[in-house]
């Protein structure tokens, strides 16, 4: 009888911890979330990664130690792509479909970097090593315009010349993205993820992923 007793006690105790925790969590600014159901589609197979953030592929990046500040100013991210096919060419893409604002995005998409000619061992490895067409430009996302969806896409080059058009040159902002993906007849997708951030002056609860009104609604611990 008295191990029954203590074994109740036990985990009831456990359950109050666990409890605390959780609550700790929805509070801790640190803690890593992950996107809402509808935003994750695009998390197909590739993995971002920053300094001291680790892979925010499918994530929001915390709203803690200025992280929203330092990715401002931090060299291109790892990108590995577990499934490249060795001796196949890769193109990988990074676009912001929210410019300016997810609200109001009139300059969609925003070309954040496009790479060509990657082999598909150093994809695998995370060694983006190919034809630089757009040189890496880092998220800025403008002061109280939300938050902003940035979108890492790799496509099969199939041994195809990529380039872009003197016009496309002259401007990041308002890229048809369909119309290229279209003109070298590039189909779906080998592999895709997005992660999520704002301004770092901007108030979390001010803001939103929708319309730029408040943070991601659901605290889902990353998977």
């Amino acid at each position: 009888m008295g191990w029954t007793v203590r074994l109740v006690t036990a985990a009831l105790l456990l359950g109050l911890v666990m409890v605390i925790t959780g609550d700790e969590d929805e509070n801790n600014p640190c803690a890593q979330e992950a996107l809402l159901d509808e935003d994750a589609l695009v998390c197909q197979g590739l993995e971002v990664f920053y300094p001291e953030l680790g892979n925010i592929g499918c994530k929001v990046v915390p709203d803690c130690n200025n992280y929203r500040q330092k990715i401002t100013s931090w060299m291109a991210p790892i990108v590995k792509f577990p499934g490249a096919v060795e001796g196949a060419t890769y193109i990988l893409l990074m676009v912001d479909p929210d410019a300016p604002s997810r609200a109001e995005p009139t300059q969609k998409f925003w070309r954040h970097w496009l790479v060509t000619d990657i082999e598909g061992a150093d994809l695998k490895k995370g060694k983006i090593q190919g034809q630089e067409l757009s040189a890496y430009q880092a998220p800025s996302p403008p002061a109280h315009s939300g938050f902003h969806r940035y979108q890492f896409f790799v496509y099969l080059q199939e041994g195809k010349v990529i380039s872009l058009l003197p016009k496309e040159n002259k401007t990041r902002g308002s890229w048809k993205m369909g119309i290229f993906l279209n003109r070298f007849h590039l189909g779906e997708p080998e592999a895709s993820t997005q992660f999520m951030t704002q301004n770092y002056q901007d108030s979390p609860t001010l803001q939103a992923p929708r319309g730029g009104a408040s943070k991601p609604k659901h605290k889902t611990r990353w998977r």
